[in-house]
């Protein structure tokens, strides 16, 4: 089959990556060729309106799997968001995808999975290993963290002049939701370029928590310092001001392992792929803080 008569599929698609992924293709490929994948069909509508396929199915509903995937050849499969569920629903996703004999699976995955700290690296290796079990054609989108999601301690900061956490010095090279989408949309759409390709994506530049203080203070024009706290009691704080505990846990214990080296790379291989420097974190918190 040519690549120009080609379908794509993107799961989670009206999930934040999802629709930025979407958006990215389009630009690539005909609109008529993209297929988006959602739980509601009212969850679909604003997609729709691009011009794109909208398909319904659940990542626990391996029937509704195999009926969406009719016809696909290169898929994009988006880590599911239920940390504990993911790889039944993966397993599900990956089952589906065999039966309707799509060619190419890229997976959202995390940085450097294989050898991660992360405790959240555990469901995302048990996923490579099953989409390889399958014999499909596959690309590892091994992302580090989302810039994104530092902006939730803009207003604690703030209001505390404090940034809180347990990464200590440790480095993190995070970039922006919109970069991992477009490298996404790239690699979907030039499949052959990534056949069975383990790919290491981070934010060209590196900071601490104490760069994060100093950024936001900078923006702000009020003082900011970055706190360290130990794991347990940065787990206690996040549970205080109303996370459920078992995500407390995650976050905290995600930062101890940011500690480690564990969301770090300079290998700019994202950069390279979508042809451009990644965004930086001054420019997300800028466009945040208005």
């Amino acid at each position: 089959m040519s690549a120009n008569a080609k379908k794509y599929l993107i799961t989670g698609a009206n999930g934040q990556l999802g629709r930025l992924a979407v958006q990215s293709l389009i630009d690539k490929v005909p609109a008529s060729q993209v297929i988006a994948l959602v739980r509601k069909p009212e969850a679909g509508t604003d997609l729709s309106a691009l011009g794109v396929d909208v398909r319904i199915g659940s990542y626990d509903d391996l029937a509704s799997l195999e009926a969406a995937f009719v016809g696909v050849d290169n898929l994009l499969l988006i880590s599911s968001s239920e940390v504990g569920q993911r790889l039944p629903q993966h397993e599900n996703v990956i089952a589906a995808a065999k039966k309707a004999g799509v060619g190419f699976i890229a997976y959202t995955s995390l940085l450097r999975a294989d050898s991660s700290p992360l405790g959240l690296a555990m469901e995302h290796i048990a996923t490579e290993k099953a989409i390889i079990a399958s014999g499909i054609p596959y690309a590892f989108l091994r992302n580090s963290w989302y810039l994104e999601n530092y902006l939730g301690s803009i207003g604690p900061a703030l209001e505390h002049g404090a940034v809180a956490g347990s990464v200590g010095e440790g480095r993190i090279a995070a970039a922006a939701r919109a970069d991992y989408a477009e490298a996404a949309a790239v690699v979907l759409a030039n499949s052959d370029q990534y056949i069975n390709a383990v790919l290491e994506l981070a934010g060209d530049e590196s900071f601490t928590l104490s760069d994060l203080a100093a950024a936001i203070s900078e923006i702000s024009g009020k003082p900011v310092v970055y706190a360290y706290m130990p794991e347990d009691a940065y787990k206690a704080m996040l549970v205080q001001v109303g996370l459920p505990e078992g995500f407390a846990a995650l976050l905290a214990e995600s930062d101890v392992g940011a500690s480690k080296g564990g969301l770090f790379d300079d290998s700019k291989t994202l950069s390279s792929i979508i042809g451009r420097p990644t965004t930086s974190l001054k420019t997300v918190l800028a466009a945040a803080m208005g």
